[in-house]
């Protein structure tokens, strides 16, 4: 299902379907503004939801607020294995909220919360992090993070702020992973 430029704040009555939802497996809501109440009600809604696999919601003005409650929903999400969070503004706050998320969440494959949710997490192969606005501390932590993960095998980060420090942690990590990094 593809949905876009839409507002999903007022009446959020998608994430009430997908509580529900038995047969969707793929939910692109690229380019929607998903804010305060109607990320929080997409969050509740995929911390139940146990058919979808992979939901974009890239370019669709995701603060930091919404990635915490997001991050908190794939706690306990064991479905969903790509999420597509580029062009978003989650910043550092965000990252650091999803990397806690991915600790417990052993099916994602593709998303700092996210960062120490990275380390535990041994399905996420593809994650989409490109356009958020996050900083040296966001790569950092996603770096250590990315010490202890063995399944992700796709990271992009492209238009961030990652900078010198943030860019010589995850170059290690690279490094010692024998990673390929195309540019």
């Amino acid at each position: 299902m593809s949905q876009a430029n839409n507002r999903c704040d007022k009446r959020p009555t998608l994430p009430k379907a997908l509580k529900i939802n038995l047969t969707l497996t793929t939910l692109n809501l690229n380019a929607n503004w998903i804010i305060e109440n109607g990320g929080q009600a997409l969050a509740e809604a995929l911390k139940t939801n146990s058919n979808l696999t992979t939901l974009n919601l890239a370019g669709s003005w995701i603060r930091s607020n919404v990635a915490v409650s997001l991050s908190e929903a794939l706690k306990t999400n064991s479905t969903l294995t790509t999420l597509d969070l580029q062009n978003n503004l989650i910043g550092d706050n965000g990252v650091l909220a999803l990397e806690g998320a991915l600790k417990t969440n052993l099916n994602l494959t593709t998303l700092k919360a996210l960062a120490k949710a990275l380390k535990l997490n041994s399905t996420l192969a593809s994650l989409n992090l490109a356009g958020n606005s996050f900083e040296s501390n966001g790569a950092q932590a996603l770096a250590e993070a990315l010490r202890m993960n063995s399944a992700l095998m796709i990271l992009e980060l492209r238009n961030n702020s990652i900078r010198d420090n943030g860019a010589q942690a995850l170059h290690q990590v690279f490094l010692s992973k024998r990673c390929i990094v195309e540019h």
